[in-house]
């Protein structure tokens, strides 16, 4: 990273699918590489705030991690999620 880059932390609010977040990362990453700016890949495994109790909340921690590994591991991105 150089000195004051413009840094942009993105990615899905939760985590659908590992299909859907590595998609997300490589498009990012690809648009990070052509117009310069420093990505990190940010996803939740457990949206817990959500506004119904039947809401979607995200594959859970053991799983979310997972695929926030896998994330990293095919696109080398930096990671980064809600704790």
């Amino acid at each position: 990273m150089k000195d004051k880059q413009f840094i942009i932390i993105s990615g899905p609010c939760v985590l659908e699918s590992l299909e859907i977040a590595l998609t997300v990362a490589e498009r990012i990453k690809n648009l990070a590489k052509k117009f310069g700016f420093f990505y990190v890949f940010k996803s939740s495994f457990d949206k817990a705030n959500r506004t119904s109790l039947y809401s979607y909340r995200g594959p859970g921690l053991e799983k979310g991690l997972a695929w926030l590994y896998e994330v990293k591991s095919k696109t080398g991105v930096f990671i980064t999620t809600d704790v």
